[in-house]
């Protein structure tokens, strides 16, 4: 993803990375259930008075293209809690933008207590449960077009920046890690401006696997590294292809690298060494879009 090696090499061992490492968000609230996130281990505090009480991040989703986009989703019918402004809920009745889920009209107060700190909800909360996402054979059969794997990308804000790029680029869908990949709520569905609810997503327990299981299936897999001796112009075709992309710290893990085909890397001729992964993510993404139509 840089010029720069972007994961632990494999030959060496020296780790190198992005600028600006992105440490695991921490959360207050109660940890999914069987979903295969791990919480917190301390005891999350009780609300202070029903509403009043800062909800689980992972159980909400806030701001207008999210929540609408949850709305339209037909997994999310005759589920969650519905909470609007006077004004959203009006607009919600008069564009018939509920589909079946019944509004709580709030005022503007109550709703920012509810939510976690600093959530920019613009007059719109929705209460769900996380998705489950689709299985592997789902997302990958029959093999074509473009797959995201995302191995232990944690931040929310890149993981939802990312999921956003690939509805636009036309990718077929996600691929995470249950045990190292953040709910897909709160701010990571706020940065995808409602690509969660449009995109699939499968959760597998090891990624290794996983590639081994979408190589039987006719796929190839091209992972992100700025040590690759290829570029992804020269590493692309018409194949089915999986992008894998590491985190910002350590990049794709050793194993998971070992599972790819090819290794390729984005070129820089601006002489700056290191893209955010959500940048990087957007730039392969449409390289591929681009190799794929030939």
């Amino acid at each position: 993803m840089s010029s720069k090696s972007e994961r632990n090499d494999r030959k060496s061992g020296k780790k190198q990375s992005f600028t600006g490492r992105i440490s695991a968000p921490r959360e207050r609230g109660e940890k999914p259930a069987a979903q295969g996130f791990q919480g917190r281990a301390d005891t999350p505090r009780p609300p202070r008075s029903g509403d009043r009480g800062r909800a689980d991040a992972d159980n909400f989703l806030w701001g207008r293209h999210p929540v609408l986009a949850a709305l339209a989703n037909p997994a999310r019918r005759g589920t969650g809690r519905l909470l609007a402004t006077p004004e959203r809920a009006a607009e919600i009745e008069d564009g018939k933008l509920a589909h079946g889920h019944k509004i709580e009209t709030v005022d503007i107060q109550t709703l920012t207590r509810i939510l976690p700190p600093g959530a920019v909800h613009q007059g719109l909360a929705f209460k769900v449960q996380p998705l489950e996402g689709v299985s592997l054979e789902e997302l990958a059969e029959p093999a074509e077009g473009v797959i995201v794997m995302l191995d232990q990308l944690t931040d929310p804000q890149n993981v939802g920046a990312i999921f956003r790029s690939a509805l636009a680029f036309g990718a077929r869908g996600i691929i995470v890690q249950d045990r190292h990949a953040p709910a897909l709520a709160g701010a990571l569905a706020k940065a995808a401006v409602g690509a969660t609810e449009r995109l699939p997503h499968a959760r597998v327990t090891n990624l290794s696997r996983a590639l081994e299981r979408l190589a039987d299936l006719g796929w190839r897999a091209v992972g992100l590294d700025g040590s690759g001796e290829q570029t992804l112009e020269q590493a692309l075709d018409r194949q089915p292809t999986v992008l894998v992309m590491g985190s910002e710290g350590d990049g794709i893990r050793r194993l998971v690298a070992e599972h790819c085909d090819v290794l390729a890397k984005i070129p820089m001729p601006g002489g700056f060494e290191s893209l955010n992964v959500s940048n990087a993510a957007a730039v392969a993404l449409y390289e591929a879009a681009r190799a794929q139509r030939g």
